[in-house]
């Protein structure tokens, strides 16, 4: 019979300890670069087309950065009041912005020509955008209460919606249609637009519960899923999420920040949200059950964030925080194949489910190896044997002593010496690997006895061989200083620790007396 090897146990270790799939992917946006501005961050925006320049908009200037060197590398300040809503097109080539006179703006981004001025808005605007399916048309939403359709080349308003009654600080052009627009007021109501009727065709929220979700806050932020079926909306420190197709049915309403979340954004494969709000937290949820899977701290009230293979997050203090993922060659063209294929339409990439999957890495697909040589020939299959450490020669040798001495040196860890220890009792070899020791030799196993004694992993371990110890040499106690020293201080320890215990057996007691006082007044 083959020489069994000591098992070494394991211990459980507190789940907190642990990172999950989630934080390790979310933990790799690491080396955050922190950018000071002179006046609050309130946009950023990534362009959609590569190099994925992104405009960062503060005080009366938007700043356009390069992503890979963090560096200014375009700065717009044609502005006479404070500028917003930075916004790049999807070609890369024209950035549009309002300011607080009520101005709108269309920027080349080379050359930061004035192209076109849209100058019917009264009060400032908070949201210019360009409509993701149609690069000549502009959204843009006001503190008139008035909601905006222009066309860029002839420079006019398309349509006009005017059923808000507060600020629109808020709203998005669909990325599966063109025609129909979100948007979200301080009248604390979320409208969905169609331009083709130029007529509200939902609406969601408000103090009454339209669509089952009451809602008294002022709506902050709207965003909707690239499916168009799906809308979010955040009000005070509120996320709620309304279903389209249901006819604007509130469906979840969740609360995991502190105070009002004034920031949403969809990762790259909207499979993940991120929500950035004034407690100076970002949250990141799987969509899939709107469950926390990360959480990010900031220094300073969050007022914007962006993500991109970078994560931006303009704060209330004028810093902006950059976060940087570095994806692996590998994983970025494959990312690439699949997202292309879905933009046109392959069926089968959403068949096979190729896009990836956040937090949980590229699962590779197994592939059964081609048998080399002759198809008669017989290949004999060689296993090779696991070599022994060094305790278990010396324990296959009988040689006790010499095998605790191999696990009391530093570099060993507690749980391979103590499953040693416990082998040796097995094998009623205990006492004669203690026996014979002169001080040099003794003062590990104490100082190993000392160090663990108070570990309830194996506090009970530790009392038995420390009662072997003290019965074996206590005719010889006296006679070195050193080990004197040592069993003086174990002794001291185990007092401590007894005192704890005991304590602790108040408090339990004192606890059971408080519930069973809850209970009994609970029947009454």
């Amino acid at each position: 019979m083959d020489y069994q090897p000591v098992v070494v146990a394991k211990h459980p270790r507190p789940a907190a300890t642990k990172h999950n799939s989630e934080s390790r992917y979310w933990r790799q946006f690491k080396h955050p670069v922190f950018i000071k501005e002179y006046a609050p961050v309130t946009s950023v925006h990534f362009s959609p087309s590569k190099p994925h320049r992104y405009a960062v908009t503060a005080a009366t200037r938007i700043q356009i950065y390069a992503p890979r060197t963090q560096k200014v590398t375009k700065s717009i300040s044609r502005f006479k009041d404070i500028a917003r809503s930075g916004c790049i097109r999807g070609d890369g080539k024209l950035v549009v912005a309002g300011d607080d006179t009520g101005l709108i703006q269309v920027f080349d981004i080379n050359s930061r020509a004035i192209l076109r001025t849209l100058d019917v808005h009264k009060q400032p605007v908070h949201v210019a955008k360009f409509s993701t399916l149609n690069n000549t048309q502009v959204l843009s939403c006001s503190d008139d209460t008035t909601v905006r359709l222009w066309d860029v080349p002839s420079q006019t308003c398309t349509q006009t919606f005017t059923d808000h009654t507060d600020y629109v600080r808020t709203g998005q052009v669909s990325t599966s249609n063109p025609h129909l627009v979100l948007t979200g007021s301080y009248d604390a109501t979320v409208r969905l637009y169609d331009s083709r009727t130029g007529e509200c065709e939902m609406l969601m929220g408000g103090p009454s519960g339209e669509g089952g979700g009451q809602n008294t806050a002022p709506v902050e932020q709207v965003l909707m899923f690239p499916s168009g079926t799906i809308a979010l909306s955040t009000a005070g420190p509120i996320l709620r999420v309304w279903d389209l197709v249901a006819g604007g049915r509130c469906t979840r309403a969740l609360s995991n920040h502190q105070k009002t979340v004034t920031a949403l954004a969809f990762d790259s494969t909207a499979s993940r949200l991120l929500s950035g709000g004034l407690d100076q937290m970002v949250k990141v949820y799987d969509v899939s059950t709107y469950k926390v899977v990360h959480t990010m701290r900031y220094p300073a009230p969050i007022l914007c964030l962006a993500v991109s293979t970078h994560i931006a997050a303009g704060m209330a203090d004028g810093t902006l925080s950059i976060r940087r993922r570095q994806p692996k060659a590998t994983e970025s063209a494959a990312y690439e194949q699949s997202l292309a294929a879905a933009r046109a339409g392959a069926y089968d990439s959403l068949l096979t489910g190729v896009l990836p999957n956040i937090g949980q890495g590229r699962v590779k697909q197994k592939t059964k190896s081609k048998p080399v040589g002759d198809m008669d020939e017989i290949k004999v299959e060689s296993r090779r044997k696991k070599r022994l450490r060094q305790y278990d020669k010396f324990l296959k040798s009988f040689k006790y002593s010499a095998a605790l001495d191999s696990v009391l040196k530093s570099q060993v860890p507690p749980t391979t010496a103590f499953s040693l220890i416990q082998e040796l009792i097995h094998r009623d070899g205990l006492r004669t690997a203690l026996a014979g020791r002169d001080d040099v030799l003794l003062e590990p196993v104490l100082r190993l006895l000392m160090k663990y004694v108070s570990d309830p992993r194996f506090g009970e371990m530790v009392c038995d061989v420390a009662g072997l110890v003290i019965d074996m040499y206590r005719p010889v106690l006296g006679q070195s200083p050193l080990i004197d020293t040592l069993f003086a201080r174990l002794q001291k320890k185990v007092a401590a620790e007894l005192r704890f215990q005991k304590e602790l057996v108040k408090t339990k007691a004192a606890l059971d007396m408080l519930l069973s006082s809850a209970s009994l007044l609970a029947v009454a």
